[in-house]
């Protein structure tokens, strides 16, 4: 059987996931991660691989996963594509039947969605395109040379021009929205548009009025012979399902039609047709022909998600940061960001619902020479905890002034290789110790891999430390010198991975992360 998908339900489904996003039983955040992309693929950083969806790659963003940020309800919207206003570019129209076998014109979309009918200006209003002054000698329309600027509610031209164009103003993106959600290729629309007390939007909303409104009526032939030349016809009925719609038809001195314009708009049209018999026109040797245009449902501005086809969401989350909770590191590589949705709180069933959480384990090393001791990102280091076993992690950063040591572990450390190949003789086996205070028999505190040895801290146990009469917030809570990550790994879903050229962090930057997901 012959079966699709509407563009309905792509748009539902983004209008779905922003209103789980602002549920209070869904917790979603970013993530960034992957510190060692070059360790994987040599060339990662001109070739970045496509991300792999299956469980065991999941287990493994978890893995090299360093920070998590969340996402509130005032971070994502629904989008669509940017099409910016430039003088002298020729624009598709607004048609409610564009088709393959009718594609718009001058893009060739065979979906309304894909046609540039809309444009943002530089003031960042947005307006649909009713007419692109198309013509019988123009089918495809006409290069526009007006940028709309109006606010007025009715649609109409945007200068002197003559280009033929008519704008019907939509909405003016709001400047914290241009922060967080435009984007090369993508522009928001505002939230909740049905059911918003904002006045502006409201008014848009009420101008739509009654469904099917109409606007506009394209001549596709001017016909030939009819009535008398030079001559106005008007209260020309305009009938169909609908009622109370009439035109005004201009016929030029070679008895052909000038031009039509609406005169009354009238309600409930899904079809129609110009009725030149009833409008008392003769249709002359060659009846015209022309193209009535429907409005959408309820009419233009009552629903933009299904006038603009908003279906996709963009997330925005901004990493930067915080020396009261240090998460997201700095002195080494991010290559990997994407989303997670119900991540647990660590040793939880719980979602996690903190503002910034660390996805990485760390140690609160003493000894002499601390503070002046390096460890060069993603090294080896090891601690024996007992005879036969060691404890093996990589460096994700370390902090000479509270000697804090961010590292992680994944199978690389107990037995396996970067692309998942079993290493055939592993220098510490193939079980994954932990980092611990707890040793055996020959095991040791001393952490190695640094210029100096050091050991953990078994005496410290808190989320903070005084050095100098100062507090340095060290972002995770140690107990006996060791912290746990802040979110139970391998929990919740992640729903989008985007493997990316590295990036290194540094105590001065802020990195702005824009997901966009398209269903």
């Amino acid at each position: 059987m012959a079966a699709i998908i509407t563009e309905q339900l792509r748009i539902l489904n983004a209008k779905d996931f922003v209103a789980s996003v602002a549920s209070t039983s869904n917790s979603f955040y970013s993530f960034v991660g992957l510190p060692n992309p070059t360790d994987v693929v040599a060339g990662w950083d001109s070739d970045p691989p496509d991300p792999r969806d299956n469980f065991n790659e999941e287990n493994d963003y978890w893995d090299t996963m360093i920070a998590l940020k969340k996402i509130d309800t005032d971070d994502v919207k629904q989008v669509i594509r940017k099409v910016t206003w430039a003088s002298g570019t020729t624009y598709d129209m607004y048609r409610n039947n564009v088709r393959a076998e009718d594609p718009s014109k001058p893009s060739n979309a065979v979906s309304l969605y894909d046609a540039n009918y809309y444009v943002m200006n530089s003031d960042y209003r947005v307006y649909i395109c009713l007419q692109n002054g198309s013509n019988p000698e123009n089918p495809s329309g006409r290069a526009s040379l007006d940028e709309p600027t109006f606010t007025d509610l009715e649609p109409k031209e945007a200068g002197t021009s003559g280009d033929g164009y008519i704008w019907k103003y939509l909405y003016t993106i709001a400047p914290g929205d241009i922060v967080k959600f435009d984007s090369t290729n993508f522009m928001p629309v505002p939230k909740d548009w049905t059911s918003t007390t904002n006045a502006n939007i409201s008014a848009v909303r009420g101008n739509a009025a009654t469904s099917g409104q109409l606007k506009i009526v394209k001549v596709t032939n001017r016909g030939v012979g009819l009535g008398t030349a030079n001559r106005t016809y008007t209260r020309v009925p305009i009938q169909g399902d609908g009622s109370g719609a009439e035109c005004t038809i201009s016929i030029n001195n070679n008895s052909k039609v000038e031009s039509v314009t609406i005169s009354k708009g009238g309600s409930g049209y899904t079809f129609g047709t110009v009725d030149l018999v009833a409008g008392s026109v003769p249709t002359g040797t060659t009846s015209p022909i022309f193209d009535v245009i429907i409005p959408p449902q309820g009419g233009h501005g009552a629903d933009i998600y299904r006038e603009l086809g908003a279906r996709n969401a963009l997330i925005y989350s901004r990493i930067e940061n915080d020396s009261e909770n240090p998460d997201f590191i700095t002195g080494n590589e991010i290559a990997r960001v994407g989303l997670v949705q119900n991540p647990k709180a660590y040793n939880t069933t719980t979602n996690l619902e903190t503002d910034k959480a660390a996805a990485t384990y760390a140690l609160k090393l003493t000894g002499a020479g601390y503070s002046s001791a390096t460890f060069t990102a993603d090294a080896f280091i090891t601690q024996t905890i007992g005879v036969g076993s060691t404890a093996v992690g990589r460096v994700v950063s370390y902090d000479e002034v509270t000697g804090v040591l961010k590292y992680w572990q994944d199978r690389n450390v107990a037995g396996f290789n970067t692309d998942r190949t079993k290493n055939t003789s592993p220098e510490y086996g193939f079980k994954l110790n932990r980092f611990t205070t707890d040793i055996k028999t020959g095991g040791s505190f001393n952490i190695v891999g640094g210029s100096a040895t050091l050991a953990i801290q078994t005496s410290f146990t808190g989320i903070s430390t005084e050095i100098n009469s100062r507090t340095y917030y060290l972002g995770q809570s140690f107990s006996e010198g060791v912290a746990q990550p802040e979110v139970e790994k391998y929990t919740g879903n992640i729903i989008y991975v985007d493997n990316r050229p590295s990036i290194t962090r540094s105590s001065s930057q802020k990195e702005d992360i824009k997901i966009i997901l398209q269903f």
